[in-house]
């Protein structure tokens, strides 16, 4: 099954302000969130989850399809 990722515009910007290395690890860290559906949050509501990659952290949301990566940080 595939899912959507959405990225709210300012995590674009930041994508865009991390090095390559960085940006890479924030994409590997999303990427390990979409396969973990055990750590989403409810559906649908105001509940978000940080999840933490080895230098990085992405804040989300969760619907049935997919995530919404709402802040990343670190990785820089």
């Amino acid at each position: 099954m595939s899912y959507r990722v959405d990225l709210v515009f300012r995590v674009d910007e930041a994508l865009a302000d991390l090095p390559e290395d960085g940006r890479q690890e924030v994409m590997e860290t999303i990427a390990k969130v979409l396969v973990r559906r055990d750590a989403w949050p409810s559906f649908g509501g105001w509940e978000g989850v940080l999840w933490f990659g080895s230098r990085c952290w992405v804040a989300f949301t969760a619907y049935p399809d997919g995530i919404d990566v709402y802040d990343v940080g670190g990785a820089g």
